[in-house]
């Protein structure tokens, strides 16, 4: 969906937290340094819950743990390729093993 007054794009995607521990700090502050490197603002969705994906603290109170479906949106210039990153990084479990 594209808003031409404001060249805004939103894109959204649904990724599933795989890594063992889920997202704890180190995933929660690889996510943040990741999503604050874009101009779009990102929203993170689990089970209704909404919270700013540039907010550390907001990913952590999220506890999503392995297997959660977390709907990920960007809203911005730059979302679709916000989005794509994002997801690189959650679908590589965070770097961790």
């Amino acid at each position: 969906m594209s808003t031409r007054e404001n060249n805004n794009t939103t894109a959204s995607r649904e990724m599933v937290v795989q890594n063992q521990l889920g997202l704890h700090a180190r995933p929660a502050s690889m996510f943040v340094k990741m999503a604050t490197r874009f101009k779009s603002e990102i929203l993170v969705v689990k089970e209704g819950e909404e919270i700013n994906g540039k907010s550390i603290m907001g990913l952590m109170m999220l506890a999503a743990g392995p297997g959660t479906t977390l709907t990920v949106t960007a809203v911005g210039s730059d979302a679709a390729e916000a989005i794509n990153e994002l997801a690189q990084l959650v679908n590589r479990n965070f770097e961790e093993e």
